[in-house]
């Protein structure tokens, strides 16, 4: 286990970090295809640096929610969000290139893709229990978490973080 702050990375340069790519097939309702590189950790006081890559072509992320807070900062491309309210409505958020945005913890559900270009986005995640997200099934009816120790030990494994 680790016990301090261990980087990864020297660069967020997504030239010169090492990628990781999640796509789930058997999604009907968009196409759910990203990569991921870890930059940094803190297991301890559970804090996570990563980059988030979308591809060309509205690539999405699995449907989530932020239980971190979470900074975020769009490095290329876009990123746009559809935010699931309890009520039912939709918030939608658009970002761009040089976009920087602050959440709270315990933050709504949400789908997240890139644009037409894709987008890369860095993201900084602080959860005082290490729990960073929940991601939900395709009916949002059943979810499952992921903290940070997960995150770095399925890194770590070779492995992709979240998975069932």
């Amino acid at each position: 286990m680790f016990t301090n702050i261990n980087k990864v990375s020297n660069s967020y340069d997504p030239d010169k970090v090492h990628w990781r790519n999640y796509k789930d097939p058997h999604n009907k309702d968009f196409k759910i295809d990203f990569d991921y590189s870890l930059l940094g950790f803190d297991i301890q006081n559970g804090r996570l640096d990563m980059l988030l890559r979308y591809p060309k072509g509205k690539s999405h992320c699995r449907r989530h929610r932020h239980i971190a807070s979470t900074l975020t900062l769009v490095l290329q491309g876009e990123q746009f969000l559809t935010e699931i309210k309890e009520d039912g409505s939709k918030n939608l958020i658009h970002r761009k290139q040089g976009d920087y945005a602050l959440a709270k913890s315990d933050a709504s559900p949400h789908l997240e893709h890139g644009g037409e270009k894709g987008g890369t986005v860095f993201l900084s995640m602080q959860a005082k229990d290490g729990i960073l997200f929940e991601y939900f099934d395709e009916n949002m009816d059943h979810s499952w978490t992921v903290s940070v120790e997960d995150f770095v030990n399925s890194w770590n494994e070779g492995s992709t973080y979240g998975s069932k």
